[in-house]
C-alpha cells in the first residue's frame, strides 16, 4: 500500500490524516491471468492501483479481432476513467495478461475521498493527465514506423514486459500478425 501513497505523493501534498483515510477506503482484488477488471458492456466498477502484475486495455473490431491498445504495468493506475465518473457502460475490455492484485476503489469511495480531501481534484487529475500522456508517448510512434521499429521501440519501452505478456498481444498491439512477429524477432536475434 505504501507503493500508492508514494506514487499519489507525486502529484501533490498530502498529510498523514489524508492518506490514512485514502487507505481506509482501498479494497485489495486479485485478478487471475486472464480474468477482467472491466468488461465491455458493463458499467466499470473500480479505479484500481496495479501492484503486481500486468493488464491490458482491447476491444473488438468490426472484423471482430481483438485489438490490444494498451498495457500497463505494476505501479500505476488502472481504469477506464471516463467511463467509471460518468458510470457509463464501456466498449473496451480491461484484461489480466497474468495474475495480479490490485488496490482498488468503488464509485462510492472514490468520490467521498474527493468530496472529504481539499485538493484531491487537482492531484487525480494530474496522475490522470500522466497517464494519458504516457499513453499517448507509447502509441504515437507505432503509427509512422515500420514493424520492425515498432518492436524495437516496444522492447525499448517495456523492457520488463516482453517474457510477461503472450506474442499475439504484443502483435495485436504493434499492429502486426503474429507470424509477422516472429519473423522479425528471428531477424533480429
Amino acid at each position: 500500500m505504501e507503493e500508492l501513497i508514494n506514487y499519489i505523493l507525486q502529484f501533490g501534498n498530502l498529510n498523514r490524516q489524508q492518506t490514512d483515510f485514502i487507505m481506509s477506503k482501498v479494497k485489495m482484488l486479485e485478478l487471475h491471468k486472464e480474468e477482467y477488471f472491466s468488461e465491455a458492456g458493463k458499467v466499470p466498477r473500480y479505479v484500481g492501483f496495479l501492484t503486481e502484475g500486468v493488464v491490458r486495455f482491447c476491444y473488438y473490431n468490426n472484423k471482430g479481432e481483438e485489438i490490444t491498445h494498451h498495457f500497463v504495468d505494476e505501479n500505476n493506475f488502472v481504469s477506464d476513467q471516463q467511463k467509471f465518473e460518468a458510470q457509463m457502460v464501456t466498449s473496451e475490455y480491461i484484461q489480466a495478461v497474468t495474475n495480479c492484485k490490485m488496490l482498488v476503489f468503488s464509485k462510492k469511495d472514490w468520490d467521498q475521498i474527493g468530496n472529504t480531501i481539499v485538493g484531491w481534484e487537482a492531484i487525480a487529475n494530474l496522475i490522470l493527465k500522466n497517464c494519458l500522456l504516457k499513453t499517448i508517448g507509447r502509441r504515437s510512434p507505432l503509427v509512422s514506423e515500420d514493424a520492425t521499429t515498432r518492436y524495437l521501440s516496444f522492447i525499448e519501452q517495456f523492457p520488463g514486459l516482453l517474457n510477461r505478456i503472450p506474442l499475439s498481444h504484443i502483435a495485436s498491439y504493434l499492429g502486426i500478425t503474429q507470424q509477422s512477429l516472429s519473423r522479425i524477432r528471428r531477424n533480429i536475434r
